[in-house]
């Protein structure tokens, strides 16, 4: 454990200090922006480009997209500047949380609309997927999960087709399947 947390202090050592700066017209660079030319390979041009991070935790393309987010009191949660910032949005916030239903304190918590919606992220091993039915109370008719490894594990047949037996366990562990999410 020592010698570990040795490499760790010395890999922080190496990294340069301050900020990166800015781009070739002299424009910040958002978070975001940075981390998706890192993933395409286009890294040149952010050798020495200034990243500003999204202070709010709001999403990097807040601003693009400004209609996106419901103004629905008792359906989304207030912004964290909000909640953070002024009496309104923590009372807000407040009420959805901390007092859902069940409570007895009267029609507090989260009441989305009637309707349905799948909704995705990026999780780590691959795309996190939530489906979920509402009738408009506090309460879902219906959740499903889509795990990551229910595409991977898919295509694992095609991965072992014409393969040895042996191939099994490598090619089995190579696709970092778990097996909770798989176990329902």
């Amino acid at each position: 454990m020592e010698q570990s947390l040795r490499i760790v202090e010395q890999a922080l050592k190496q990294i340069p200090g301050g900020a990166i700066q800015v781009d070739l017209e002299g424009k910040v660079i958002p978070a975001a922006a940075a981390c998706d030319e890192a993933k395409m390979g286009r890294v040149e041009a952010l050798a020495g480009a200034r990243v500003e991070p999204d202070v709010t935790l709001e999403g990097a393309h807040k601003d693009q997209y400004p209609g996106l987010q419901a103004p629905e009191k008792r359906a989304v949660l207030p912004a964290k500047e909000d909640t953070y910032g002024n009496i309104e949005g923590l009372m807000n916030h407040f009420k959805m949380i901390m007092m859902g239903p069940g409570f007895g304190m009267g029609s507090h918590g989260i009441c989305p609309p009637k309707g349905e919606v799948y909704q995705a992220v990026e999780g780590g091993n691959g795309e996190l997927g939530f489906y979920v039915v509402s009738d408009g109370t506090g309460r879902p008719v219906r959740v499903r999960v889509r795990p990551p490894c229910f595409p991977i594990m898919a295509a694992l047949p095609i991965c072992l087709r014409g393969g040895l037996v042996a191939d099994v366990v490598a090619t089995f562990g190579s696709v970092n399947m778990i097996g909770g999410e798989l176990d329902r």
